[in-house]
C-alpha cells in the first residue's frame, strides 16, 4: 500500500510495487483542497537495496523545503555475483582430463563421434570447437561431415555403424538437420548408452524416474553453475521459462531431483512476470532476446540465462550485431544475487558437459566405476 511522509508540510506519496519499473519521481500534483502531493514510484527491493531517498533530498533542496539536513540512504544497488561459465567450464575440463588419465592407466581411451549434415557456418564452428576440446582432454575425436543432400537412410546407416564401433563411446548428431531428415527418428536410432546429448527417449525417461542415465548437456551445465553459488538447492522455488525437450523439460527434472519446487512456464503461462517474481532460482530458456526484465526478478534470486540471441548493434557499425541472452542483463544484475552473463555463461558449459557424458558413457559401457572426481566442484 502507499505510505506517506510529510517533510515540512509537503505530502509525499510513495507507491511500492514490483510492477513499478524504474525508480522515478513523477512530479507534483495539486489536490482539490490545494495541498501539493509529490508522487514517487519505487521498486520493491530488499532492506539493503536502493532507495530513492537521495532523489527526494535533491528535490527538497531544489524546492527549498524543510530546515533539517537531509541524509539520504547511499546504499548502492545490489550487485549480483557474476557466474563465470567460461572459468567453470575450464575447471571442469581440467577435472575430466585427470579422469581420462586414470582411465588411460586401465587401457581405456574414450571416443566421441560428432556428425554434422550440411554447411551451416555456425554449426561447423561449433563442431570444430567440440573436436578440439575432445582431443585436449585426452579423448579420441571422430568427425563425420556429410553434405546437405544426405538422405535419412544414409544418416541412419552411419549411426548404426557408430553404434557398433567399439572405439566410439559417445555419438552426437548436430541439430538442426536438413528438412528431408526426421531428427526424432535419428535421435531414437542412437544407442542410448552412447547418447551423450541425452536426447534419447530412454535417457529422458531415466531422468524423469530418477534412474541413472546420460543427461542433456545444457541443463546439466545450468545445474552445475547454480550449484557453484549455492551448493544445496533443496527447498528453493525454481521457475524454468521454456519447455523444450532439449533444455526446459530436462532442466525441470534435474531441479526436482535436487528437491526444488519447480514451475515450468511457457508461452501460455498467465502473468509470466508475476510467476518469475516468485523464483528463488530462475532459468530462462525461451529464445527471445532480453524478454525477462529486471522487475521480473525476485530480489536475491539466482538467474541462469540459457539464451543466445543476435540483435542489431548500430553502435558498432551498419549491419553489426551483438549477442544477448533471454534476460535483460543489466536490469537483472541489479536485483539478483547471482547471474550468468551472455556470452560467457551457460554456453561454454555445454561442451564441457558433453565431454563429461562421454567419460561416463565410456565407463558404463565397460562396467568401470567413474574416477573419483568431483564434477560439481
Amino acid at each position: 500500500m502507499p505510505w506517506r511522509i510529510r517533510p515540512e508540510g509537503l505530502e509525499v506519496r510513495v507507491r511500492v510495487t514490483p510492477r513499478g519499473g524504474r525508480d522515478a519521481i513523477d512530479g507534483i500534483e495539486t489536490l482539490s483542497d490545494g495541498r501539493p502531493v509529490l508522487k514517487v514510484r519505487v521498486r520493491a527491493v530488499p532492506e539493503d537495496g536502493y532507495r530513492p531517498a537521495e532523489d527526494l533530498c535533491d528535490f527538497r533542496r531544489r524546492r527549498g523545503l524543510g530546515r533539517r539536513p537531509c541524509r539520504p540512504n547511499r546504499t548502492r544497488p545490489m550487485s549480483a555475483t557474476i557466474i563465470d561459465g567460461k572459468a567453470y567450464a575450464e575447471g571442469l575440463r581440467a577435472r575430466i582430463t585427470g579422469a581420462v588419465k586414470i582411465l588411460a592407466g586401465q587401457g581405456v581411451m574414450p571416443g566421441l563421434a560428432v556428425v554434422i549434415v550440411g554447411e551451416d557456418p555456425a554449426s561447423q564452428l561449433y563442431v570444430k570447437n567440440k573436436a578440439r576440446q575432445t582431443v585436449e582432454v585426452g579423448m579420441r575425436s571422430f568427425e563425420h561431415v556429410l553434405p546437405a543432400s544426405t538422405s535419412e537412410a544414409e544418416l541412419l546407416a552411419l549411426v548404426a555403424r557408430l553404434n557398433a564401433d567399439p572405439a566410439v563411446d559417445g555419438i552426437l548428431v548436430q541439430l538442426p538437420l536438413p528438412k528431408q531428415i526426421d531428427a526424432q527418428k535419428v535421435i531414437e536410432a542412437i544407442d542410448p548408452g552412447k547418447d551423450v546429448d541425452g536426447f534419447h527417449p530412454i535417457n529422458a525417461g531415466r531422468l524423469m524416474t530418477g534412474v541413472p542415465g546420460l543427461v542433456s548437456c545444457t541443463p546439466l551445465g545450468c545445474l552445475l553453475l547454480a550449484q557453484s553459488v549455492r551448493r544445496d538447492l533443496a527447498g528453493l522455488n525454481a521457475v524454468v521459462v521454456g519447455r523444450s525437450n532439449i533444455v526446459g523439460k530436462p532442466m525441470a527434472q534435474l531441479l526436482i531431483a535436487q528437491s526444488c519446487t519447480v514451475t515450468v512456464a511457457h508461452s501460455k503461462t498467465r502473468d509470466l512476470p508475476e510467476v518469475c517474481r516468485g523464483a528463488d532460482l530462475l532459468v530462462a530458456a525461451v529464445g527471445r532476446p532480453e524478454m525477462v526484465r529486471g522487475d521480473w526478478i525476485k530480489p536475491g534470486a539466482i538467474v541462469i540465462d540459457v539464451g543466445i540471441n543476435r540483435v542489431p548493434n548500430p553502435a558498432a557499425g551498419e549491419g553489426k550485431t551483438r549477442v544477448v541472452g533471454d534476460v535483460a542483463y543489466a536490469e537483472a544484475a541489479a536485483i539478483a544475487s547471482a547471474i550468468t552473463p551472455v556470452p560467457g555463461g551457460v554456453g561454454p558449459m555445454t561442451i564441457a558437459c558433453l565431454l563429461r557424458n562421454t567419460l561416463e558413457a565410456a565407463c558404463v559401457r565397460r562396467g568401470l566405476t567413474m574416477p573419483a572426481v568431483d564434477f560439481a566442484a
